[in-house]
């Protein structure tokens, strides 16, 4: 899938909502406990329940990852139900990997190879060498972190370099010349919304990731006003706000009402600032 795609089935739900799929065995409805794989059972109702509304969703590893074996069958049998009744939503692993030579390219085949996800999340720290693996695949992205909206950022990603700027936007306006805007995005919290100006100016057609939105307080509004392209370029993703909206049976209603709440605020956005 490449960005004219993408935008394509924006367009066609008016909506640029991204559901992450952070499944915490301790948090989801006690009911879903008894049969023999909860966490997709319980992923199942929410990617049924959401599918309206979204055109992207991002199952975060470290979940699945907890439990062991059976947590990878969970993801496997997740993105497989995706893949089969919803082939149209775009797919992002979570998986923050970051690592060179045959050990990313193993990374990139575990992820790519059999169309199991579109995109990965890496962490670019160590050059190219992380990120070109996952740019031989035709049709798949690696979705690269930015600016991202943990307190720590700054650390790191908010420290002044000495030829001027910031080290976010060398990452990226370095890493933008590895790929193109079909196979390159990059994650920048919500909470950051007011620097989508100036990544904007460094990359103005690539897509951008922006979680944050909802539990965390990001605004929507102002990531729409500052980050929105001609393609619209974005993918917001609301995760705990919406798969744990309510713990009860009607667990997955409670989704689709939140879904849907968030992508008529998108149509609005899109309306506004197309």
């Amino acid at each position: 899938m490449n960005a004219e795609q993408l935008f394509a089935r924006i367009e066609a739900k008016r909506s640029f909502l991204c559901v992450g799929l952070d499944t915490d065995m301790n948090k989801i409805p006690r009911h879903l406990w008894a049969g023999d794989d909860p966490v997709f059972a319980f992923n199942r109702a929410i990617v049924d329940a959401t599918a309206p509304y979204a055109v992207c969703y991002k199952p975060n590893l470290a979940f699945y990852e907890d439990n062991g074996e059976k947590g990878w069958v969970s993801f496997r049998r997740t993105v497989e139900y995706i893949r089969e009744r919803y082939p149209d939503i775009f797919i992002i692993a979570d998986a923050k990997r970051g690592d060179i030579g045959n050990t990313s390219k193993m990374y990139a085949r575990a992820f790519f190879s059999g169309n199991l996800v579109d995109a990965v999340t890496l962490s670019p720290y160590m050059g190219y060498d992380t990120v070109e693996p996952f740019l031989q695949f035709d049709g798949k992205w690696a979705v690269i972190l930015a600016l991202t909206s943990n307190p720590s950022a700054a650390d790191f990603e908010m420290q002044r370099l000495e030829e001027g700027g910031f080290l976010y936007e060398k990452v990226i306006d370095t890493s933008k010349e590895w790929g193109t805007a079909d196979n390159i995005m990059y994650v920048v919290g919500a909470t950051q919304a007011r620097m989508l100006k100036g990544i904007r100016e460094l990359v103005p057609d690539h897509f951008l990731l922006v979680p944050g939105v909802g539990a965390q307080g990001g605004s929507l509004e102002e990531v729409a006003r500052f980050g929105m392209n001609r393609q619209c370029g974005l993918l917001v993703n609301s995760s705990r706000g919406i798969i744990y909206a309510d713990n009860t049976e009607r667990f997955a209603n409670a989704a689709a009402e939140k879904a849907a709440e968030l992508a008529s605020q998108m149509s609005e956005l899109l309306t506004k600032y197309l």
